[in-house]
């Protein structure tokens, strides 16, 4: 029985440490799997993105410069947070205060960071489709550069700000020896609600409302002009597939931001008493939007195909790959 106690313990040959929340049992193997899948498959998701990207000479585009930023910032949350997600799941904090400290900075960090992309790259698109004309004067590559680079220190500065308190008084409120509480003050969490997550959805939902009121209407002057041209028939057909290529869009992106970072948010806002279980489903919803991420973005388009189809059947070693017609 003692030895038994003894494998429940973090440490066992602490008196002061904590128990292992999670043991062994069907459930506890479901729930590591599944996990293990998700960060799997958004290490090797965003990889795909970073390589082809990175690459394919054709895909060096400002807005594809975005989604790169996006892929890394994703793909770091898989390969950093997402390990570490299921290593607090057992309930035991094996590494160094100072690792904790760097855990907690990444995952406010990397969040942030692939949040502002998601904003820049609807600035992007909304600039492209609603005002087409001066997009290549506006949106530049140094611009571009800039904002990245902008986004990834704001976010470093908005995280070593949300946890300037945690820093001078980590361990204070630990219970055992291996245990990992992040406390940050109220008024911390209500910024951070207002930077990462209120903030963006309202200014990606005015852009991407903007950007499918524009598409609609240039579907209908399209519509107007066959009607010039061609039967009453085909009139009926284009258009429409416009209009709902343009609603489904802005729907699954809105849909995927709020269904992912809503539950993170409104626990954290909405109550100090979280409990562990709560609190990791709703992180680990928080970083499937990685996951999703290049599904969004990137699966919708041919090119991507196109580039995995090289990578995998190991064209991109032939001489002058590089310059491949993937578009």
């Amino acid at each position: 029985m003692e030895t038994l106690e003894e494998a429940d313990l973090c440490f066992p040959q602490l008196n002061t440490s904590c128990r292992k929340t999670m043991h062994a049992s069907s459930e506890a193997v479901l729930i590591l799997s599944l996990e293990s899948i998700v960060a799997i498959l958004t290490v090797v998701l965003n990889l795909l993105v970073i390589i082809s990207i990175s690459y394919f000479r054709q895909l060096h585009t400002n807005t594809n410069l975005l989604v790169l930023s996006l892929a890394v910032a994703d793909f770091l949350v898989g390969l950093l947070q997402m390990p570490i997600e299921i290593i607090l799941n057992q309930g035991c904090w094996l590494l160094s205060d100072f690792m904790c400290t760097v855990n907690a900075f990444l995952s406010y960090f990397l969040v942030s960071v692939s949040v502002g992309n998601l904003v820049l790259i609807s600035v992007d698109r909304y600039v492209a489709i609603c005002d087409p004309m001066f997009y290549y004067t506006k949106v530049t590559l140094n611009r571009v550069q800039i904002c990245i680079c902008l986004c990834w220190v704001f976010s470093a500065v908005h995280s070593s700000w949300i946890l300037r308190d945690f820093v001078k008084q980590q361990n204070q409120y630990d219970f055992c020896y291996g245990e990992q509480i992040v406390t940050i003050t109220y008024a911390q969490v209500a910024v951070d609600f207002v930077v990462t997550f209120l903030g963006p959805f309202l200014v990606i939902t005015l852009l991407y409302l903007r950007v499918f009121v524009v598409a609609v209407s240039q579907a209908r002057a399209m519509r107007s002009h066959i009607t010039a041209v061609t039967l009453q028939r085909s009139q009926t057909v284009k258009p429409k597939k416009s209009e709902i290529k343009a609603a489904r869009t802005l729907g699954i992106v809105i849909f995927v931001f709020l269904l992912c970072s809503s539950p993170y948010y409104f626990f954290s806002v909405g109550s100090g008493n979280i409990s562990t279980a709560g609190t990791s489903a709703a992180i680990w919803l928080l970083y499937c939007n990685s996951c999703l991420n290049p599904v969004i973005y990137t699966f919708f388009y041919s090119w991507f195909r196109k580039a995995i189809k090289h990578i995998f059947t190991l064209q991109i070693l032939q001489p002058e790959s590089r310059e491949a017609n993937i578009l």
